[in-house]
């Protein structure tokens, strides 16, 4: 059995990718993945979607009092962002010099989020870039 480590936490497609899912007779997408269809129920057959990663965002917020963890980072922005495939996600909106505004297009970027400890794992999500 492999330790729990960062070569097992890769492994994990949908750590590392904006991947959903969507249901194959309403086409509805989903993410985070679902098992049933909200709108089909028992009879959704669900199958894995790699999402763009391009939409706009929806709604948006400043944090400037943040968790221990992004303390360094205050203030910076959270936002809502509609994908172009339809899902709403939630994630950081990076500051780029572009004021995030309701409607602004943005693009997905893969991030380093945060270290845990000195010598710890490193935690990678992704965050939204203002076009």
């Amino acid at each position: 059995m492999e330790r729990a480590s960062a070569s097992l936490w890769r492994k994990i497609r949908s750590r590392y990718n904006l991947v959903g899912n969507e249901c194959q007779n309403c086409n509805t997408p989903y993410f985070p993945q679902r098992v049933v269809c909200r709108k089909c129920g028992r009879n959704s057959k669900m199958v894995e979607k790699q999402f763009s990663g391009n939409g706009e965002i929806y709604s948006f917020t400043t944090v400037r009092v943040p968790p221990d963890t992004f303390k360094d980072e205050a203030p910076y922005f959270i936002g809502v962002i509609r994908l172009e495939e339809g899902p709403m996600v939630e994630g950081h909106v990076i500051d780029n010099g572009i004021a995030p505004k309701i409607g602004t297009k943005v693009r997905m970027q893969f991030r380093k989020m945060y270290v845990d400890g000195q010598e710890g794992l490193i935690y990678y999500s992704f965050k939204f870039e203002p076009l």
